[in-house]
């Protein structure tokens, strides 16, 4: 339906649901990463192809690139074209006309609103018509994917949402400094205390019996404290390999956006040549 170039700082498991929304919409997507993302649910992340070179997320193939213009050939194939570009050099060499900053670092940590003639934040940090043109809800809830052309979104409660009951729990962190070694693997149904990996010679433990859904690539350096992991205490494996209903609700909102800002683009097919 739309041919516009789209580029999408971070790869993680909600901007993967941004990425996906987008490309069944038809805009050609390019995200930007790290070297080592620290990604906990690499399996629904178009990150992990920085890991492995290609990677595929509900059937949606995204390919690592080295360069701007492998990203917008692989991008005008039809596939997610994942660049190693930390601070997003590719959007002053492109030039899209689309830029969503969703790296959700709760925190604007540069993203501007003339960085491309339509910006879009995902979550607290940014105010649409200051840095942003919309911002789009990340927190659960009634306002989750909403769009919003004035203001800011709730800010970070610092508290993840309860899945299947358990809430701050469920997610593991790491016990020590040091090196991240997995033992299990996404996908695993594991019981209560079962070591799950190492940071330094530190067992990192399951805190109750359910299905791992996250866990971060081996190899990956950690800070004590520093997410590391998920797990599931439903019983449904499937939901360790398929987008989450809150990454697809924000990539509805900001497919809602960009469609907004679009149609009030006169030159937008102008700026979409690239």
């Amino acid at each position: 339906m739309f041919d516009e170039l789209v580029v999408v700082k971070g790869a993680g498991d909600l901007a993967s649901g941004v990425a996906y929304r987008l490309h069944h919409a038809g805009f050609r997507v390019i995200m930007t990463e790290i070297a080592q993302p620290t990604v906990v649910r690499r399996t629904v992340s178009f990150a992990q192809a920085v890991f492995d070179g290609a990677t595929l997320v509900e059937g949606l193939c995204a390919r690592l690139v080295a360069t701007p213009d492998a990203a917008l050939t692989v991008a005008r194939a039809r596939d997610i074209a994942v660049l190693i570009d930390p601070c997003a050099h590719v959007v002053a060499q492109l030039r899209p006309p689309v830029l969503i900053d969703a790296i959700i670092a709760k925190r604007n940590i540069g993203t501007r609103i003339d960085d491309a003639p339509m910006v879009i934040g995902l979550g607290p940090g940014f105010r649409a018509g200051v840095d942003v043109h919309a911002v789009v809800e990340t927190n659960r809830g009634h306002r989750l994917g909403r769009v919003i052309l004035d203001g800011e979104a709730e800010p970070d409660t610092g508290v993840p949402a309860p899945v299947g009951g358990h809430g701050a729990e469920r997610v593991l962190r790491a016990p020590a400094d040091g090196i991240f070694i997995g033992v299990a693997a996404i996908g695993d149904r594991v019981g209560p205390e079962e070591v799950l990996g190492f940071v330094a010679d530190a067992p990192v433990r399951s805190p109750f019996e359910g299905y791992v859904r996250g866990l971060i690539q081996t190899g990956v350096p950690v800070l004590k404290g520093m997410k590391i992991g998920d797990v599931d205490p439903r019983a449904t494996r499937e939901h360790c390999f398929t987008i989450s209903d809150k990454a697809l609700a924000i990539g509805g909102g900001v497919l809602e956006a960009t469609l907004y800002l679009l149609e009030r683009q006169p030159l937008r097919r102008a700026l979409s040549a690239v």
